[in-house]
């Protein structure tokens, strides 16, 4: 493939034709976000005005990869516990998890896998706001979507070569398109203004090292990509376990036993997470219709 073909390509996913934009509400919470007087209860209003979406964020706060030991049955509470930076980000969101869970399977469930030890990660490290990267390895594979969706051929193509030459389709990617899923996610995600937190681990996944700001928030999603894959969880048609970055092992600095609860607690959450769906059940629909009524 030569630099003309490569940079149309370049051009074609950055455009990402077939990929939701910046949702209108997300304009509007920016900038009550921004005004120090807004209550979370006056953003949960204007979310909840959008019924299918308000349903889609209160079962993704309430499902297993977040783990809040109560039920939240208020969108002021979810933004009170998730925080704005992850509301904006699953409402951008929203649309994708509908394309991956409808147009692959297995993508969809090794991110929910991801997201899941994400959450057992950060919360055994401690860190701040762990739900922020939750929410990172939930959406790091966005890059695969845009390729699948807005180049077909070239994704067959991809797979064929990834299946013929016996490489990963990291590497396939990387040998067709001069660059891979994660630079595609990198523009996908800037694009949508998504915070630094959020960026860093998309962009970096499989090379955590060149994370500049959010080093551990990266390392964590690399490290919880590799662990899903090494067990089998959501793999689809790519069975290569990406290679562990020596530093992003380093920095979180697992001791054997560590790493033997880490797997026991992740396989157990798996299993709440297995079968988990995004879309809207006919209950939700109806209770959305219902609640235009009122």
């Amino acid at each position: 493939m030569d630099e003309k073909q490569i940079a149309e390509l370049r051009r074609a996913l950055r455009e990402a034709k077939s990929l939701p934009t910046l949702p209108a509400i997300i304009s509007k919470l920016t900038r009550m976000a921004e005004d120090p007087e807004t209550t979370s209860e006056q953003m949960g209003k204007v979310i909840s005005k959008d019924h299918i979406l308000a349903l889609k964020l209160l079962k993704l706060v309430n499902s297993a990869f977040y783990g809040f030991p109560q039920k939240i049955s208020s969108l002021s509470n979810a933004i009170i516990l998730l925080g704005f930076n992850v509301i904006k980000s699953l409402i951008i969101s929203s649309s994708i998890f509908e394309m991956m869970e409808e147009q692959d399977l297995e993508l969809w469930e090794h991110s929910l896998g991801c997201a899941v030890a994400c959450s057992v990660l950060a919360k055994r490290l401690e860190v701040k706001d762990p739900e922020e990267i939750s929410t990172a390895g939930l959406v790091h594979d966005i890059g695969k979507v845009a390729i699948k969706m807005e180049l077909p051929k070239v994704y067959k193509q991809i797979l064929e070569t990834s299946n013929d030459e016996d490489i990963s389709i990291l590497n396939a990617e990387e040998k067709i398109l001069s660059f891979s899923h994660a630079q595609v996610g990198s523009w996908l995600s800037k694009s949508w203004n998504l915070p630094a937190k959020l960026v860093e681990p998309i962009t970096c996944h499989h090379h955590p090292a060149k994370a500049i700001e959010e080093k551990l928030a990266t390392a964590i999603v690399h490290f919880s990509d590799i662990l899903v894959r090494g067990m089998g969880y959501g793999h689809g048609p790519d069975i290569w376990v990406p290679p562990l970055s020596k530093k992003a092992w380093e920095m979180l600095n697992f001791t054997p036993r560590d790493l033997d609860e880490i797997i026991e607690e992740v396989e157990e959450k798996l299993w709440d997470v297995k079968g988990f769906s995004m879309e809207i059940s006919q209950e939700d629909l109806n209770k959305a219709d219902l609640s235009k009524e009122e």
